[in-house]
């Protein structure tokens, strides 16, 4: 379970945060397990907890 003050991001904030990706590339990586799940809300969008986002941001950073 998340912390109250664990924002859920909206699929444009993701977006924004990403910069040239597309919202089908998004939805693609998604699909096909290379982006966390998120949740589904009733009315069919995407929402992701920021501290998700960011531990799949960690993720892809390169070993040093």
């Amino acid at each position: 379970m998340k912390k109250n003050s664990d924002k859920l991001m909206t699929v444009p904030e993701i977006l924004d945060e990403l910069g040239s990706v597309s919202v089908r590339t998004l939805y693609r990586w998604r699909e096909i397990g290379k982006f966390p799940r998120g949740l589904r809300l009733p009315n069919d969008e995407i929402r992701l907890y920021r501290s998700e986002f960011e531990a799949w941001l960690e993720t892809l950073r390169e070993a040093a």
